[in-house]
């Protein structure tokens, strides 16, 4: 094949050649880019760092094209003026660079240095990590890291055949597992499957779905790399349907470009991938609370007699979310009203005040469709606020809830009219927090138009788009608070708007529980760290009180604790049975008392992407037997986790890592690592292990995160003979103050403990210390002051327990091995425990 190329002569004038799709013409250096100019078109390839590359291509004849060639033309010159090196250069930071806009990018490359070797065959560019070859001859790139290759093209870019978009193929290794393309229920390895892209609803779903409301043109490999595919269009994302061994994108539309992510192990490639894309901000706190919810409450007092129910029965509660019935009596015919109904919810700020002054807040449902019923649809067509259809006029057509149009938020105007809405509710009635629903959007057909592009263009960004919009308002009309953006759709990078999206509307049954995990685990690899299930289950009437309990105790180990379902069975354990409700109870009792766990790995999520769900390769990374368990997890650092999930179940299977022993959380018993066990499937607990050696934090019960605090913790410490040092933080801040670490508005307190042995050959002692980390600008009423140490597995009756030099009181019980120190306060500076047998 050929195709026709412009290049530049000597002469003045430009004039059309002839070339072959694979020849290489030039390859030129320019600003820290690297260009292969062929003839298909120009290869534009960028480090971000050592570990992150860019490779983007310009198609032959494109305008983006012209404009690199015009740019590599004025690097190396053509217009045989021998005195043009003497012309002064152009300063770096005026140079244009040849970049297509990225909706998930966010990272400024850092430019690592790269070595440059090139001969007749190939073109290397090395960098410490990620390196490339070029292979002159068949015009295809293979990429390395650390010496190893992990990829390699296999025909570049081509575009279809019926010029409808593109597609890009790559050559993967016969032992690779895949993961990634979005929320899904498909296994953890996803090999073998042709993904479509393109955001949509599954009502219902059970232990497989091929889509769950969020798609994302990403792959990860158990190679130790990821590879995202920066065009938000809708498209395919193939994992070796064919078995032929190739890995391939297909995008309807836009920009040919995809990122190469690696890293030396898990943690790194994600916090790259997160670096890249953007870090998820830090909610308020009380999204770590238990929430309220149903479809939903029908009025004013159902929402306080809810309220007051959980209060009653002494269930910890923190935010109540009103479904689509606060701006409509019925179902059908209402939605796009965006204000209270006035007849069964005569007073909303009066209920919102009063839920507030009990620690619970009031979160609202909103939806981008207007119906023609809507008592605002005059007003968003006079305003030009809609989506269009072919002739410009406001597309209008039939789904669910009656005949609609659909907000435009990529136009300006459909934006500012939304955030109008948003500002307005919080400014008149007090509410807390946003729930975006149908935001995929849940029917979108091919002709409508945004300003952005046609449906197919700007659909799988549309809910990114959304949350953005409040996330860049609260930055502008709140800068100090943060705001709560519940969302089921978006796409790479919607984690630093603050989104917080759910699994959707999974069948309440086992079959719907099982897959909960799975779907978690892979969204939280793909930088969507929040992503969590309605906990019960939500679509269907089946009353099963195991199968509710089992997974209310799973949710205490996810990131956002909201049950949500259909109202013909309660979602809320205060309306469920005695029994059910009990335990219930106990999940989310425990769930408040882990709060300063579940906090810090938030934070940490913010500072380096790393999720709170983690699989277990994240500890044997070259254990490809453990790459397809998602029934056993992580839940931050320290903490492994199997959730029933399946009925009548006595026991449950749980492998246990390799990287040390596991001390179960309520027995003190150790489990040794590398192996599978089969753990007793207690009815009022599901088995939960910490890392052999760790401490946990625990808080005070509270009845909301309102009454948080961290004034008194109790540290539970895991001992096991066989562990080495270890050390953790534990972050403390307001809750609620837009980035309080980034303005010195926090509190760390750092704790070391180091085995070791003692003065003979059988004495034996550990020595744990505490030291607080202050920001300058935080208000030490309410930080760390008060320490109870209870551990756990502990071998024997202390000799002595030493606090700063002076021995202080404990207890010890031999049959069950548990060591109570008395509570002591911190003192200023460094605290040293000592703890000798």
């Amino acid at each position: 094949m050929s195709s026709w190329l412009l290049i530049s002569c000597a002469e003045p004038a430009l004039m059309l050649t002839e070339y072959d799709d694979d020849e290489l013409l030039e390859f030129t250096v320019s600003d820290d880019t690297y260009y292969f100019r062929t003839g298909a078109g120009i290869y534009e390839l960028q480090f971000y760092s050592q570990e992150i590359l860019e490779v983007g291509f310009l198609p032959s004849g494109s305008e983006s094209e012209m404009a690199a060639i015009r740019k590599m033309e004025e690097e190396v010159g053509t217009d045989g003026d021998d005195d043009a090196s003497d012309d002064p250069a152009e300063p770096p930071e005026k140079q244009e660079k040849i970049r297509y806009q990225s909706h998930a990018v966010v990272m400024e490359p850092r430019h690592p240095a790269v070595q440059v070797e090139q001969d007749d065959e190939r073109i290397q560019l090395h960098t410490s990590g990620v390196s490339v070859i070029y292979h002159i001859p068949d015009a295809r790139f293979s990429f390395y890291y650390d010496g190893d290759r992990i990829l390699q093209e296999h025909d570049g870019f081509v575009q279809n055949e019926d010029d409808d978009g593109y597609r890009v193929d790559f050559r993967i290794s016969e032992t690779e597992m895949l993961m990634g393309g979005g929320s899904r229920a498909l296994g953890m390895d996803r090999r073998g499957h042709r993904l479509e892209l393109y955001n949509r609803a599954h009502f219902g779903y059970e232990t497989r779905s091929e889509l769950i409301n969020y798609t994302l043109p990403m792959v990860l490999s158990s190679g130790m790399y990821a590879v995202h595919f920066d065009n938000p269009t809708t498209g395919y994302l193939d994992l070796d349907s064919q078995n032929d061994g190739t890995l391939g994108f297909e995008a309807h539309s836009g920009r040919q470009v995809y990122q190469i992510i690696a890293g030396d192990r898990w943690e790194k490639i994600i916090e790259n991938y997160t670096e890249l894309t953007g870090h998820q901000p830090l909610p308020p706190r009380w999204t770590f609370g238990s929430f309220a919810s149903r479809f939903g409450y029908r009025s004013q007092e159902e929402v306080k007699e809810t309220a007051a129910r959980y209060h009653e029965e002494e269930i910890p509660l923190d935010a109540i979310i009103l479904d689509l019935y606060w701006f409509g009596q019925e179902m059908k015919g209402t939605m796009g009203n965006l204000a209270f109904e006035e007849e069964t919810f005569p007073e909303p700020a009066q209920m919102v005040s009063e839920l507030e002054e009990a620690g619970v807040r009031t979160v609202l449902i909103t939806e981008p469709f207007v119906l023609t019923t809507s008592d605002r649809w005059d007003e968003v067509v006079e305003e030009e606020v809609l989506a269009l259809d072919t002739l410009g006029n406001p597309a209008v057509y039939d789904f669910f809830f009656g005949e609609t149009g659909l907000i435009d938020v990529f136009k300006p105007e459909g934006e500012q009219w939304f955030w109008n809405i948003y500002q307005e509710l919080k400014e008149n009635y007090g509410i807390h927090g946003w729930w975006g629903d149908l935001g995929e959007p849940e029917v979108h057909p091919d002709w409508v138009r945004h300003h952005g592009g046609t449906a197919r263009d700007v659909h799988n960004i549309y809910g990114h788009q959304w949350g953005k919009l409040i996330h860049q308002g609260y930055e502008r009309h709140y800068p100090d608070k943060r705001p709560f953006i519940l969302m089921r759709a978006g796409y790479s990078g919607s984690q630093r708007i603050g989104m917080i999206p759910w699994t959707g509307d999974v069948s309440r049954t086992w079959g719907g529980l099982k897959p909960q995990p799975e779907i978690s685990l892979q969204m939280g690899l793909q930088g969507i760290a929040y992503l969590h299930s309605d906990l019960g289950g939500f679509a269907g009437d089946v009353v099963d009180d195991e199968l509710y309990v089992r997974w209310m105790q799973y949710g205490v180990f996810q990131p956002v604790y909201r049950p949500h379902a259909q109202d013909e069975i309660p979602s809320e354990p205060v309306f469920r049975s005695e029994e059910a409700m009990k335990l219930s109870k106990q999940a989310i009792e425990l769930r408040y008392r882990l709060l300063p766990y579940i906090y810090t790995a938030a934070f940490q999520n913010t500072q380096t992407g790393i999720p709170f769900m983690r699989p277990l390769f994240f500890e044997e990374p070259d254990n490809h037997a453990i790459y397809r368990v998602s029934g056993t997890y992580l839940f931050g650092d320290d903490i492994l986790t199997a959730p029933v999930l399946r009925q009548g179940k006595k026991e449950v299977p749980a492998y246990m890592p390799d990287t040390g022993n596991w001390i179960d959380f309520y027995t003190g018993e150790c489990y040794e690592g590398g192996q599978r066990h089969w753990i007793p499937a207690k009815e009022d607990r599901i088995p939960t292990f910490v890392r052999g050696g760790a401490v946990i934090p625990l808080a005070d019960l509270v009845q909301s995160t309102e009454d948080y605090s961290v004034e008194h913790l109790t540290l539970k410490y895991f001992f096991d003979a066989g562990a080495s040092g270890y050390e953790t933080r534990i972050y403390h801040d307001d809750g609620l103050t837009r980035d309080a670490f980034g303005r010195d508005m926090y509190e760390k307190l750092l704790i070391g403990v180091e085995p070791e042995a003692g003065d003979d050959d059988t004495g034996r002692q550990v020595t744990i210390t505490f030291e607080t980390e202050t920001g300058d600008a935080f208000s030490d009423e309410d930080g760390f002051s008060e320490i109870s140490l209870h551990a756990s597995n502990f071998p024997a009756n202390p000799d002595s327990v030493v606090l700063n030099g002076e021995e202080t009181g404990f207890s010890y019980d031999p049959e069950s091995k548990i060591l109570e120190v008395s509570t002591f306060l911190l003192e200023s500076g460094r605290n040293v425990l000592t703890l000798k047998f």
